[in-house]
């Protein structure tokens, strides 16, 4: 992958592995060039099914931007913050990155449910 940019500057996802937390849903934004989009689907394909076979994967979906726009989001939810730190720091996967596109840029941000009353559930 040509770049890893931190979708909140000030806490880059790097900052965020080291925070205990279960679960934990990672939201992945990627913007690429549009001849790229079949690339980028087998990279991200072959990314999916190592971490679907990694220790507290839950789930993942892959979203794509309606209209032109090559733009995706992943959801993935792990069990916790160490399950999702050791898939994305397995040199396994850190490998794989190389197979993406170099237009491809990922906005990696984990985050938790929050509990409205009366809308939604943690």
């Amino acid at each position: 992958m040509s770049m890893l940019k931190p979708l909140d500057p000030a806490f880059p996802i790097q900052s965020q592995l080291s925070i205990d937390a279960s679960p934990v849903i990672l939201v992945n934004v990627f913007t690429l060039a549009a001849a790229d989009e079949a690339a980028f689907l087998a990279a991200w394909e072959d990314d999916a099914a190592f971490m679907k076979a990694q220790p507290g994967f839950i789930s993942t979906q892959l979203h794509r931007a309606i209209g032109p726009s090559p733009t995706y989001l992943n959801y993935a939810v792990w069990q916790s913050t160490a399950d999702f730190s050791a898939a994305f720091s397995h040199p396994t996967f850190r490998g794989k990155l190389a197979a993406y596109p170099s237009s491809a840029v990922a906005l990696p941000h984990l985050f938790q449910k929050v509990a409205v009353s009366g809308i939604c559930t943690a």
